[in-house]
């Protein structure tokens, strides 16, 4: 699970230009897609992954997607306080694109004021830090759009889940100068929103666009206030089970940032109040299950047994919960977006929503989104989403767009 708790201050390379965007906006249609898969599983691996070529030759790294972090940044050669991750440490020297991000006025600089560096602390208190770095970045061979120069951290440490992770990194997909859509919109060459579509339960992997889509008609959206939070926030103002609004007072997912949909984090959280009215009325509606201990004695998860193994025929036994937004629009989150199988026992279900704790901050992971389109449009500060809408849609666009580029050559 990964959650930036603290945000460090504005660090160097691209600045806002307004009549860039302009351009980039006149030029939409024009503008290429980067497309690629996505790897790895919500429930064994807590995260979902992308692969990334850095440098010349490019060097091999899998980094976990997280629309609540702003940098990119993988453990450097040297790093000697990193773990043991999928792939070789970065080694800038055997990169002869590699250039240092020298200390200016824009950025944190290093102790001998020489190198611009970067700082991480998030929720579950692993750490990453290191210096900035500018080299090619390449998205793989489905992807329309060309190598680029991007800004990104080689880390020279990191603490906690950070370390003990097989993923390499972070491909850091939230606002802010770091952030590689920033950058890529910021050079004109992708449009100003990007995707992500996770595999439903059992199923694993995924897609994610960078740039443009043309997402289907009839897919729900809310409001997103990049001036209020730096993260991705939606305008949540209820939630209903098995048809029922839940009877709590608005305001309650109206936290600092509002209610924030985060990439890097496993599972849901909601404020005391929200999550107790919502474990009490998913519990009134299974009268025909027997509640269970859960796979972590560390943990008092909600589960519950008799259920069956297939999650595509658990609508009949759990409750179809919605999320409403501002707008009125509903969100239907089936069971394997409120769900996690238990590891131990066949046939049962654990709640993947949680009390987070005492804060007020609402806080929608992966699993809510799992089997859902995302189409986080920038540009026009919305987040779209479409209920239950394959990710095999988009992973199907990589293959025709794989076969049209065979077929140009």
């Amino acid at each position: 699970m990964i959650l930036p708790l603290f945000l460090s201050p504005p660090s160097p390379c691209t600045k806002f230009s307004s009549t860039r965007r302009l351009l980039q906006r006149s030029n939409a249609n024009a503008l290429p897609n980067a497309h690629m898969r996505l790897h790895d599983d919500l429930l064994i691996n807590g995260y979902y992954t992308t692969r990334l070529w850095i440098g010349t030759p490019p060097q091999r790294f899998a980094l976990i997607v997280d629309t609540g972090s702003s940098v990119t940044y993988v453990p450097c050669s040297s790093c000697e306080q990193c773990g043991r991750h999928q792939d070789p440490k970065f080694q800038p020297d055997l990169s002869s694109t590699y250039q240092p991000v020298k200390c200016s006025i824009d950025c944190n600089c290093d102790d001998e004021k020489e190198q611009c560096v970067y700082e991480r602390q998030y929720a579950e208190m692993s750490t990453s830090s290191g210096v900035l770095g500018e080299d090619i970045i390449s998205f793989g061979n489905l992807s329309a759009l060309a190598p680029q120069r991007i800004v990104f951290g080689c880390e020279n440490m990191e603490t906690g889940d950070l370390y003990s992770q097989h993923a390499d990194g972070i491909m850091g997909l939230g606002r802010g100068d770091l952030s590689i859509v920033d950058h890529l919109v910021d050079k004109g060459v992708i449009n100003d929103s990007f995707s992500l579509c996770y595999g439903g339960m059992g199923i694993g992997g995924g897609a994610m666009v960078l740039g443009g889509i043309s997402p289907p008609s009839d897919m729900v959206f809310s409001q997103s206030d990049p001036v209020r939070s730096p993260y991705y926030n939606i305008d949540l103002k209820e939630i209903h089970v098995a048809g029922k609004p839940l009877p709590l007072n608005p305001t309650v997912f109206d936290g600092k940032h509002g209610t924030i949909l985060d990439s890097g984090t496993t599972y849901a959280y909601l404020p005391e109040a929200a999550f107790v009215s919502f474990k009490d009325a998913i519990m009134k509606e299974l009268h025909s299950l027997k509640p269970i201990r859960g796979p972590d004695p560390n943990y008092n998860d909600i589960c519950f047994s008799g259920a069956g193994s297939d999650i595509s025929q658990q609508s009949s036994t759990f409750p179809a919960v919605e999320m409403v937004f501002g707008n009125g629009q509903k969100l239907l989150l089936s069971p394997e977006n409120y769900l996690f199988r238990h590891s131990k026992v066949h046939g049962a279900y654990c709640l993947g929503i949680f009390q987070n704790g005492k804060d007020p901050t609402t806080l929608l992971g992966g699993i809510v989104v799992r089997n859902t389109l995302v189409f986080y449009d920038r540009e026009n500060s919305k987040i779209v989403q479409k209920c239950h809408l394959p990710w095999l849609l988009l992973t199907n666009n990589i293959m025709v767009f794989q076969m049209k580029r065979k077929l140009d050559k």
